[in-house]
This record gives structure tokens, sequence and C-alpha cells, in this order.
């Protein structure tokens, strides 16, 4: 993996278009615990996607450019940035992945030379519960730009006149996901008003990044993507995570014909 570059001012800004999402994101984000070195499950609930922590144990975010072309990741954990310590907005510093590069963000960034390890623990002991934050402790998030280059725009489009009878259909058909989304907030805020573990702000490691320039295409990110977590129990609780059994095993098991593979020594 090459090294991590960070870009520690803010980039500058061209006026456009966002770019359109495509069908694959720009950024791959995943979580791995790095006490046991597994990669952390994604459970999808409710229009969310769930990893479980266990507390106690570090962890890291990794970013993987899936594109030929640089792009700028403004990593946030638990609504502030894990670079600047700023409450987390997507015009802020981050970091530069180079095309195909995969890099693992495993803390609060301290320096150009170390980090404070990121580690799941109570809501209360969390970084950003202890700086006055806890609104947003449980998301991982991250806002992807792509980087300015030479664009063919092609002329505007004809505009056409809509009927009013096609107005009140349209409005009409925009009622129902409106609704949805209702549901869906209301979901969101309770399962945030149950959220039992956040991010701490661990022991120092070395972790050394560069600096450099990135002018981003566009204002807005092209991706924005967001990752929720909490432990197991939570998890279980609001039914994104199935409930794991114990496993069963027979105390006496019945005879068998053929209970070893070979033939053992006589007793003497």
């Amino acid at each position: 993996m090459s090294r991590k570059t960070i870009l520690m001012s803010l980039a500058l800004l061209l006026t456009g278009a966002c770019t359109p999402l495509s069908a694959r994101p720009l950024v791959d984000v995943s979580v791995v615990d790095r006490d046991t070195g597994e990669w952390l499950r994604q459970y999808p609930h409710h229009g969310d996607t769930w990893v479980a922590g266990t507390p106690g144990n570090r962890y890291g975010v990794r970013l993987t450019n899936t594109t030929g072309e640089r792009v700028l990741v403004v990593l946030s954990v638990d609504g502030i940035n894990a670079v600047t310590g700023q409450t987390a907005a997507p015009s802020q510093a981050g970091y530069v992945l180079e095309p195909w590069e995969s890099a693992e963000i495993a803390g609060w960034r301290k320096s150009l030379d170390d980090i404070a390890q990121f580690v799941f623990t109570d809501l209360g002991d969390s970084y950003a519960a202890r700086t006055g934050r806890p609104r947003n402790v449980g998301v991982i998030g991250v806002a992807v730009f792509q980087e300015s280059r030479p664009r063919y725009y092609p002329a505007p489009m004809p505009s056409i006149s809509r009927g009013r009878e096609y107005e009140r259909d349209e409005a009409k058909s925009a009622s129902a996901p409106a609704a949805a989304e209702g549901r869906i907030r209301e979901q969101a805020a309770d399962s945030a008003a149950r959220q039992s573990m956040g991010t701490g702000h661990g022991q120092r490691e070395w972790s050394p990044v560069g600096q450099t320039q990135f002018v981003r295409a566009t204002r807005r990110p092209a991706q924005i993507s967001e990752l929720r977590y909490d432990d197991a129990h939570h998890l279980v609780s609001i039914g994104a995570m199935p409930r794991q059994y114990p496993r069963y095993e027979r105390r006496d098991p019945a005879p068998r014909a053929f209970p070893n593979g070979f033939v053992a020594d006589p007793y003497r």
C-alpha cells in the first residue's frame, strides 16, 4: 500500500454542476477490527448500513479508491472530521487517495506523524461526547470529491412547458415518498436514542502522511456514504443483525460403528 497523502488546507473550489453518481461508488468504505483482524460484516437495515463493534477493541476505516483518478475523501467519525477535529463538513480537509489506492485510517490525526487510535468505547467516553458533541455518535461517513480536469459541457437542451394537470400528478406522486422518508427519519431518531457505543480517543500511534494540493471539480461531493455502528446487542435489538444462538452439542452421543479413523495401539 502506498503512503497515505493528506490535504491539510482547504482545497480550491470550482463552480459547476455536481457529477452524477454512478452505480459503483468512487470510494468503498469498510471497517476492520484491528485487535482480531476481522472485517466487520455490514448489515443493511431500513435504509442504513450497520456494523457491530466490540467494546474496547481498536478499529480502522479502510478507504479504497475504485477509480483511475485521484480523489479527496473527507472522513467523519461521530460527526467529527478525523483530520482536523472540527464538527465535520464536506468542505474541510481530508485524505487524498491515488488511483486504485487503499488506505486504512486508524485514528484521529494528531500531526503529520501520528494519530490517536480509534477505539470502540462507551458513548460517554467517546471523543465526541467528551468534547460536547454527542449528537452524531455512531456514524462513520465519507464525502468524496473528484479532481478538477478539463471537461466538455454540451449545450443546454431547450425547455418545455408542462401543463397544470401534469404538475398536479407530479405533486401527488411525490407525497408518498415524502411520507416514507418521514417514517425512516423517525426510526433513525429512535435508533440514535438507544446508541450505546462511540469512538474513543485512544493511544498515540505512529502513522506518517504527507501534504499535497487538490483542486475539487465541484462544490458538492460526488459521493456521500455512511456506516452506522454499535455493539451487537443493539443491532440485534433493532433487527439489523440476526440473534446468535449458542452451538448445541450432544453430551452423550449415540454409539457409532466407526468412532475413530485408525486402529489404536492396545493397552498394556
